[in-house]
């Protein structure tokens, strides 16, 4: 049985406890969150009656797999530390490896502890073959996005345009992965994701789009260089609980946590 540690109790962090509900290979033990609101302490008695619910990790306390799921803020504040402590780590967060050196710091504290933090491709597919693609050669990468309107409220989308007049598809920004991070930073996890798999921030190019015919974040991604071209496309279903999160991410963090208990993983 692998004990572990949970960072994050929110929609998604529940949504995860819920599916690993059971499982006897694994035993949720710590649940970190900065505050327990009465909404996260029933869901966690109820899911994982076992767990310790604090803020932090205890000094004496080792799991065996840290598990990201509560917002940028965590890598610097719960990861970190564990990584540099030799406590394997995945997470879902990527949009946080655009800040400045934040990628950097993370590679130094797994190498520090002699142990991997896995980076989980959340809403997006076709990492593996992305990341296969750039061992052999990538020339161009682009990654276009498209949401309703009004899912762009609060972002820099506003100054652009009136989000609720939109009657057909304006495109919002157009720009490096990079860029996209530092404007949107609560929509930059599949950009930064395409981009650290494959050319990198400043080399992968982006397109977002306020679009009033659709009604799902669709996705697309076209890719070229010495192993031939890929284009993908996505529409990613909403989480239930938070209509801002893609459902995929949350099967992508149970996906990672049970190929960690799993005989044969794939």
């Amino acid at each position: 049985m692998k004990n572990i540690a949970l960072i994050g109790c929110g929609a998604i962090g529940a949504s995860v406890l819920e599916l690993l509900h059971g499982d006897a290979r694994l035993q949720v033990r710590w649940v970190l969150v900065p505050e327990a609101s009465a909404a996260i302490r029933d869901t966690v008695a109820r899911l994982a009656p076992q767990a310790q619910l604090l803020q932090a990790l205890p000094a004496d306390a080792h799991p065996d797999l840290m598990v990201e799921c509560a917002g940028h803020g965590a890598l610097q504040e719960h990861v970190l530390p564990a990584l540099a402590r030799g406590i394997p780590a995945v997470v879902a967060s990527i949009g946080a490896l655009s800040a400045p050196g934040m990628a950097e710091r993370l590679q130094a504290a797994a190498e520090a502890g002699r142990t991997q933090v896995q980076l989980l491709s959340g809403a997006i597919g076709g990492i593996d073959a992305l990341a296969a693609a750039r061992v052999g050669g990538l020339d161009e990468v682009t990654y276009t996005g498209r949401k309703p309107p009004l899912a762009w409220s609060g972002t820099p989308a506003e100054q652009r345009c009136d989000l609720s007049a939109l009657t057909e598809a304006f495109c919002i920004f157009e720009g490096s992965a990079g860029e996209a991070a530092r404007l949107y930073p609560k929509n930059a996890n599949v950009a930064a994701t395409l981009a650290l798999a494959g050319l990198g921030y400043d080399r992968t190019r982006v397109r977002l789009f306020a679009d009033p015919a659709v009604t799902e974040n669709v996705h697309h991604v076209d890719a070229r260089g010495a192993f031939g071209a890929m284009e993908l496309t996505m529409r990613g279903k909403p989480l239930a609980a938070n209509p801002k999160t893609s459902a995929l991410t949350v099967y992508s963090v149970v996906r990672a946590v049970l190929n960690n208990v799993a005989a044969v993983a794939i």
